[in-house]
């Protein structure tokens, strides 16, 4: 009888500790859950809350975020050969017209043209975006970048989840 209430003892002792073990481990795993959603949460958006992970930015002339690169493409005019990637800038116009917004590659912030009259080039200070069969963007005298100026469908960030 001894060794049936000694075998008992030992079977509950193993079958408790494995319980508390599984509580655990399903406890920490929600604790890790929880802080990689608050994290995600807190780090994906910008300083003006635009999903940056999905390609969004701040448009300073359309106040509201957007897919900067869904604009009128812009391709370098003069790439050096031992580049492997081609690196574009983007445009987007206000509603009148009368401020373009160029996203230029490797640049986190944007620059706003003005033009002063339709048929005239959008300027600040050395950047000129001169509409010439599609769209030119200028240095000073240098062409940077150059696009036919198709435009691409507009995409503004809502605020429902898909």
């Amino acid at each position: 009888m001894k060794k049936i209430t000694t075998l008992l003892m030992i079977l509950l002792l193993v079958s408790s500790c494995k319980l508390i073990d599984e509580k655990e481990d399903v406890d920490e795993k929600a604790k890790v859950t929880a802080a990689v959603k608050d994290s995600t949460m807190v780090n994906d958006k910008d300083e003006n809350g635009c999903l940056a992970s999905a390609g969004y930015v701040w448009s300073k002339v359309n106040k509201e975020c957007v897919k900067g690169f869904s604009g009128i493409q812009l391709n370098p005019t003069d790439k050096p050969e031992n580049e492997d990637e081609t690196l574009s800038a983007y445009v987007l116009f206000n509603e009148d017209a009368s401020q373009a917004e160029v996203f230029l590659p490797k640049d986190t912030t944007s620059i706003v043209l003005t033009r002063e009259a339709e048929g005239k080039p959008w300027v600040l200070k050395d950047w000129q975006l001169v509409p010439w069969k599609g769209y030119v963007l200028k240095k000073g005298t240098v062409n940077m970048f150059a696009g036919d100026g198709e435009i691409g469908k507009k995409e503004i960030e809502t605020d429902t989840e898909q």
